[in-house]
């Protein structure tokens, strides 16, 4: 399995969370401690202790977990050992850094990288993954937003590294249900995105269904959104893209809601086979 820095620093602040409300104690209260212990006024603060929490953070200091281990009362050297293991490895950096510029904080990327199950609706488009390097770059060619080759090229170079992901030794599961209208839009010069659709969907780990158009209205038709699951102890992510914004959902309402809707969906398209018919026939007809 891969090593993702993304997942461990969401693991490591949720545990440091969970190990504070174990106790009953504020973030400011914690805080104030920390800034006494640590001996530095200004290296501790509320909202500081709130960001680690959130995972909203870049690079942790071990002496900084630390102080809260100490504050919680964490005694056992094993359990405190897995904490120092978990921010060092938090603080690496994942391929896509150096992509910054292109990926952003490239934690959806880094989610996926260690994901051991993925489930994805697209409604316009083919999911990242199993895009073709000629429709990815015809994508982000239409989005209009790049018009840099050299940044295009960047970006494609990345999308294609990202799908190795499904590749590897030990692969995620990987089910995809795309809404017909995203195969429509595809265009004779494109027709090997078809061909490549039909090619990786006779793999065990990769599930394609086609949601007809004359299914009317669906569950999901609100917009795209991907459901990833990590061997335990993490829990599932719900990835939603909203315009330019990305959200990451993990309430378990949340997940349980996405999962319902992923069902639903699911149900209404087409088995496998009749969604390889169904591409087959698009290919077809190019």
């Amino acid at each position: 399995m891969v090593s993702s820095p993304t997942l461990r620093r969401r693991r490591l602040s949720r545990l440091l969370r969970e190990l504070r409300e174990d106790r009953g104690y504020t973030a400011k209260w914690v805080a104030d401690q920390a800034k006494a212990r640590s001996g530095r006024p200004r290296g501790w603060s509320e909202s500081k202790l709130n960001r680690l929490e959130a995972g909203e953070w870049k690079r942790v200091k071990a002496d900084d977990v630390n102080i809260l281990l100490d504050i919680y009362k964490v005694t056992s050297q094993d359990e405190r050992a897995a904490y120092i293991t978990l921010a060092k490895e938090a603080n690496q950096k994942g391929w896509w850094a150096s992509y910054g510029n292109i990926l952003g904080s490239g934690q959806f990327i880094g989610l996926e990288a260690e994901a051991s199950g993925i489930r994805t609706f697209e409604s316009m488009t083919i999911p990242g993954l199993l895009q073709t390097e000629s429709y990815a770059r015809a994508m982000i060619r239409g989005s209009g937003l790049v018009v840099d080759e050299t940044d295009l090229d960047r970006r494609v170079e990345a999308r294609m590294i990202r799908k190795q992901v499904l590749h590897r030794s030990d692969p995620p599961d990987y089910w995809a249900v795309i809404d017909e209208a995203a195969l429509s839009r595809i265009t004779p010069d494109l027709s090997d995105q078809l061909q490549y659709l039909l090619d990786v969907s006779t793999r065990t780990n990769i599930g394609i269904q086609v949601l007809p158009i004359d299914r009317g209205p669906h569950a999901a038709m609100t917009g795209q959104f991907v459901i990833m699951e990590f061997p335990p102890p993490d829990p599932p992510v719900v990835y939603l893209e909203v315009m330019s914004e990305e959200l990451y959902l993990e309430k378990p309402e949340e997940i349980r809601h996405y999962q319902r809707v992923y069902d639903y969906v699911q149900a209404e398209a087409l088995p496998t086979d009749e969604s390889r018919d169904r591409i087959r026939q698009r290919l077809t007809s190019l």
